[in-house]
């Protein structure tokens, strides 16, 4: 087994015995041959980190392609096949996703005109590595480098001294803006959202460093923290489509910037359907929605109207299941909108439900079908985050600017105070002119004589709470901060670095999503199907990849668990009917699976 590149833990877990045995017995596994490169490679690893060596205009750049193309000179390297060991084989096959999105188109644009020889391969590389579990580029020092880089179609993956001065100098010569709308339109492309159903929510990236960035709410731990906010649109099967960025803010405020980025990348004229929470669930939204011309379908936030329509039960069919549910169904008229329809969901006899919705014609069925699949996108917000790192902050490098946010104005909330006092002292008097009048004990003449007094007293308090609420008035509740303290400062972070990355998470993301769907095809397990393809396939199949003059091919372990081997199986001849490329080479990449060796 040994002599076949099977690992010292893959034969150690076969034979039942530790790790240290193997080791004992068979002396220290053979460690595959770095390949060839255009220069040398220094011995240490180590040192080539410690002083780079730059490229002709300034920036380092990532290491040289393997091998050449056919068209490319003789002495930029071998012209035989090359064949890599590589215990990351497994995500290889995400080339297949990539292809079909044209991400080779992204990443040139990302490069740009003055892009350094292997900036593609780079930035493959790169998502690759979120591909592998790496939630940070500092974590991809974790990584066997000369195994990830033929992912890419590299000799070896980059350093962090290297690579990370590479990415930035990328990212800084990138629109960020325009490459989102690359990556949006592209992800539409790959596969059209046929149902037309969109859905957006926002999620909160937190901040640690010391500079005045703004708060907001921070769901994971509770409590307001510094930070920004990511506002991300997705499919209505949970693929990621366009986001945007910036200064933590409610839904009501973030919702419009990401409708108007959805609509800048489906086609004129596409009907869009939006999905959102209560956090949006205001009649701006619904008013902005409307100028859009876009439906919108959310909850009903507290309290529940109470329906005025009789319920219907009825059957309804959901992913070849029958069920039965009860609804009652009506327009009403919300207060600065106007008129919406209202489904009330009923479960054992009680309301406990109620969706808002701008579309009068859909089935109700389907309503409540596209509302309970919103939980796609928190799904998506979690599980993107756990494993693709897309709530990392990226770059503490921000701006310090005037703090022009509008913010509590503490004038105002002096003049609260004054009016309340106020409001407190008049109810004194009145209640103290009420307890005179209502004493049995006290004597008319002494009646008489305390009445003037006691209403003088209650004159002059409410003179005094009509000029406490005069004064409050002229005063605003809000003002810029920078009004209020012409000293506030406010951290703009940049989000070009991080931009770049984000869309490097998400092309990952996407390609994993589209790999386990049509893995699931012939798999059939809707419980673990996402799991197997990112756990068993992407991040645990080992195998070799042979680069030739001609073509890429991937020899991937098969599996241990026989219907995954099936599914995988047939899912590999799938995509070697239309082979894919790595981004930034022409040579079709096609995939074979090697039974499990016996013991």
């Amino acid at each position: 087994m040994a002599a076949a590149g099977v690992r010292d833990a893959e034969i150690a877990r076969r034979l039942g015995v530790n790790q240290s045995t193997v080791l004992r017995r068979l002396g220290r596994a053979h460690v595959q041959d770095l390949l060839p490169r255009a220069d040398p490679e220094p011995a240490d690893a180590d040192a080539q980190e410690a002083d780079p060596e730059p490229e002709p205009d300034g920036r380092p750049g990532p290491a040289g392609p393997v091998p050449p193309e056919p068209e490319a000179p003789a002495d930029d390297g071998p012209a035989g096949p090359v064949s890599v060991r590589s215990r990351y084989a497994g995500a290889m096959l995400l080339h297949a996703f990539a292809a079909r999105a044209e991400a080779a188109e992204i990443f040139r644009a990302a490069a740009g005109e003055d892009a350094a020889p292997g900036d593609v391969a780079l930035l493959a590389a790169v998502s690759a590595c979120f591909a592998l579990g790496a939630a940070t580029t500092e974590q991809f020092k974790h990584l066997a480098a000369a195994e990830a880089g033929p992912l890419a179609g590299l000799s070896r993956l980059p350093g962090l001294r290297t690579l990370r001065p590479a990415l930035a100098a990328i990212a800084d010569r990138a629109d960020p803006l325009e490459l989102q709308r690359m990556f949006a339109a592209a992800m539409l492309a790959a596969d059209p959202v046929v149902s037309g159903v969109y859905y957006v929510d926002d999620h909160f990236v937190p901040y640690t460093g010391a500079k005045p960035a703004g708060k907001g709410w921070n769901n994971k731990r509770g409590r307001a923290e510094k930070g920004r906010a990511d506002t991300h649109v997705t499919a209505h099967d949970g693929r990621a489509v366009c986001f945007v960025t910036g200064e933590p803010s409610g839904l009501t405020v973030t919702l419009p910037k990401a409708l108007a980025e959805l609509k800048k990348t489906v086609p004129e004229g596409t009907r869009i359907m939006l999905g959102f929470d209560r956090g949006g669930a205001y009649p701006q939204v619904f008013a902005h929605c409307r100028e859009q011309q876009v439906h919108w379908v959310t909850y009903r936030r507290a309290p529940l109207a109470v329906p005025s329509a009789l319920p219907v039960i009825t059957t309804v069919t959901i992913g070849g299941r029958q069920r039965t549910i009860t609804w009652a169904e009506e327009k009403v008229q919300l207060k600065d909108y106007g008129e919406a329809r209202q489904l009330t969901l009923f479960e054992h006899g009680k309301v406990v439900l109620q969706i808002l919705t701008s579309d009068f014609e859909a089935c109700p069925a389907d309503i409540l079908a596209w509302l309970k699949s919103r939980w796609r996108e928190e799904n998506f917000l979690k599980y993107a985050a756990v494993n693709y790192g897309i709530d990392k902050i990226c770059d503490y490098a921000a701006a310090i600017e005037a703090n022009t946010k509008t913010t509590a104005n503490p004038a105002r909330k002096a003049a609260n105070t004054r009016v309340r006092r106020a409001e407190n002292e008049l109810a004194a008097a009145e209640r103290a002119f009420a307890a005179l009048l209502a004493d049995p004990d006290t004597t008319v003449a002494a009646k008489n004589a305390a009445i003037p007094p006691a209403e003088r007293a209650i004159s002059a308090a409410r003179r005094k709470l009509r000029d406490a609420l005069a004064a409050r008035d002229g005063i605003p509740a809000k003002l810029p901060a920078n009004q209020i303290d012409p000293e506030a400062r406010t951290a703009v972070l940049r989000a070009g670095r991080r931009g770049l990355q984000m869309v490097l998470r998400l092309l990952a993301h996407n390609a994993e999503h589209w790999l386990a769907t049509h893995l699931n095809a012939y798999l059939r397990d809707d419980d673990e199907y996402r799991a197997l393809t990112r756990e068993t396939i992407i991040r645990g199949l080992a195998g070799t990849i042979t680069y030739t003059p001609e073509a890429v091919t991937v020899e991937l372990q098969a599996p241990a668990e026989p219907r995954v081997a099936r599914a995988l199986a047939l899912l590999t001849s799938e995509i070697n009917a239309q082979p894919p490329a790595i981004p930034g080479d022409t040579r079709p990449v096609t995939y074979r699976i090697n039974p499990q060796p016996r013991i």
